[in-house]
């Protein structure tokens, strides 16, 4: 098929499908750095951003072989779509759902600090994150809910149990806090 780092993603998405591993390869190559940093981005943790990111590609995998990508025009929005809703289920359960790994049989990859100094690094560094460290848990937690899972404050404030003006309070503390704190960052 003669394959190469120029092929459309269409078409690696087909030799894949077809069962050219090459291709995924190919395609793995070419996006996972923008996917691991679109998750890292939205994440608290280098290792889940790890995680969430394999995750993503492993469902990835999966829908090409069940003939769900078959008019995937740009690998880098179909991808970073997937790895949303990896995002939500990770959220919404609290912590990381390894089934996609389970059904490829693929062992858990334990990390070590240099693994994650990379990750970091090669998702362009985390100051958001920082940042968010340093807000309160009920702050963070209505920040990420409010503005990264884009809920509303009805719903997050009847899982916190807690009062819509509550929630309000939350976010506007968080936000202001974040902007300040990135702002000390810059500096």
């Amino acid at each position: 098929m003669g394959l190469t780092a120029r092929s459309s993603d269409e078409s690696l998405l087909a030799a894949t499908r077809a069962g050219d591993a090459d291709a995924f390869g190919i395609f793995f190559r070419r996006h996972g750095r923008t996917v691991l940093r679109f998750v890292r981005r939205r994440v608290g943790s280098a290792e889940l951003a790890a995680d969430l990111t394999a995750e993503t590609f492993a469902a990835a995998l999966i829908a090409v072989h069940r003939g769900h990508a078959c008019e995937v025009p740009d690998g880098a929005a179909w991808l970073c779509g997937i790895a949303r809703f990896k995002i939500i289920d990770s959220y919404r359960s609290s912590r990381v759902q390894d089934v996609a790994c389970q059904q490829l049989q693929l062992e858990r990859i334990v990390l070590e600090s240099d693994d994650l100094a990379e990750i970091d690094r090669l998702a362009g560094g985390a100051p958001l994150h920082a940042a968010l460290d340093q807000l309160s848990v009920e702050e963070r937690t209505a920040v990420v809910e409010r503005v990264v899972l884009e809920r509303d404050y009805t719903q997050i404030a009847r899982d916190t149990d807690s009062s819509q003006a509550a929630v309000r309070k939350r976010v506007s503390r968080g936000l202001a806090r974040l902007r300040k704190e990135m702002g000390a960052q810059a500096r």
